[in-house]
């Protein structure tokens, strides 16, 4: 995974305020799966939409290592939105996992840290499920697909609900060959394994203000895990948001909003 220390990534900008957000997105997502949140936070706040290696307009890799997309991460920062200073970073689920190596490995970086729905361990035994839903999107007959409803059709039966169906679907494409995945869904799917782990980071730590955000409903965050989230980052507190599973920022986006400004602003 060389290729990656050279990779441009792709991102833009919401928004002209003093406080600068940087957001991570989880598998299969894109930057702009925040826009809501971006938005809702109002006037005083500039926040980077980043697509991550192998999703949205950001080039593939040919493997995942969580240490080297962080540092691509960190490059792209210094380069630009961090250029001046620290910046705020918000990572959600894989995006999560990401944002934690950035503030361990460039703590020059950040500013304050928010995490989404996920921990520092391996994620195997409650994130099985994209193992099915990647393999569901492998299984799609893209050759001689007429439109999106065709595709949506191949999908309905492995995956039943709309809003999973229609999160996935905002990935496909028509390029002048037909349609195509736009994320590098054979090689996420092939490196699941090691996108549900947590790279080694014995003796690391992050010591800005850090606050994780859970879903009531998701088990993604265990009390079992908490000695090691704050081992890693101790000035942690966390936060639990009733009637949400994974997808906290999506199912719960002003809840979200309030504790973000609250974090960043107190």
């Amino acid at each position: 995974m060389s290729e990656q220390r050279a990779l441009q990534l792709e991102s833009f900008v919401v928004g002209d305020g003093e406080h600068r957000v940087v957001f991570l997105h989880g598998l299969m997502g894109r930057g702009r799966n925040f826009t809501t949140i971006a938005k809702g936070l109002g006037d005083g706040y500039a926040s980077l939409m980043l697509d991550l290696p192998n999703h949205g307009e950001s080039p593939w890799t040919d493997s995942w290592d969580y240490n080297l997309v962080a540092d691509r991460v960190a490059s792209h920062l210094r380069g630009r939105f961090a250029a001046h200073g620290p910046v705020n970073v918000v990572g959600h689920s894989m995006g999560g996992k990401v944002a934690m190596l950035l503030a361990l490995r460039h703590p020059e970086l950040v500013e304050r840290l928010v995490i989404i729905d996920i921990a520092p361990v391996d994620s195997s035994a409650t994130g099985g499920t994209f193992e099915h839903l990647l393999g569901a999107l492998l299984r799609v007959e893209l050759d001689g697909l007429i439109d999106r409803n065709a595709a949506a059709a191949q999908l309905h039966e492995p995956i039943p609900d709309a809003t999973m169906r229609g999160f996935l679907m905002q990935n496909l494409r028509r390029t002048p060959d037909g349609f195509a995945w736009q994320p590098n869904v054979q090689m996420l799917y092939d490196n699941l394994p090691v996108i549900a782990g947590f790279p080694d980071v014995a003796g690391q730590h992050f010591d800005g203000p850090t606050l994780w955000i859970g879903g009531g409903e998701s088990n993604y965050i265990q009390d079992e895990y908490v000695p090691i989230m704050r081992a890693l980052f101790p000035r942690m507190r966390r936060l639990t948001v009733k009637g949400a599973g994974h997808w906290v920022h999506s199912e719960q986006p002003q809840q979200v909003i309030t504790a973000l400004r609250c974090f960043f602003e107190h």
